[in-house]
């Protein structure tokens, strides 16, 4: 069976965007090596605590920091 990621790349309270970011990168990363089929990255837009809003700039990031 193949699993996938979802991500939303929630803001921690008491953190920001980029801390986030950094975040999604970390968790990209540690889906490729444990194997995830896909990582996916949900787009919301206009709700605080979510970094997702930009999904194609933020997509771009994380398949620099990936591998596959």
């Amino acid at each position: 069976m193949k699993y996938s990621v979802l991500d939303l790349a929630p803001v921690p309270e008491g953190s920001d965007a980029r801390q986030a970011i950094a975040n999604t990168v970390d968790l990209a990363r540690h889906a490729e090596d444990w194997g995830y089929h896909r990582y996916w990255l949900a787009e919301h837009h206009n709700m605080p605590g979510i970094a997702s809003a930009a999904t194609s700039v933020l997509i771009g990031h994380v398949a620099n920091a990936t591998k596959a």
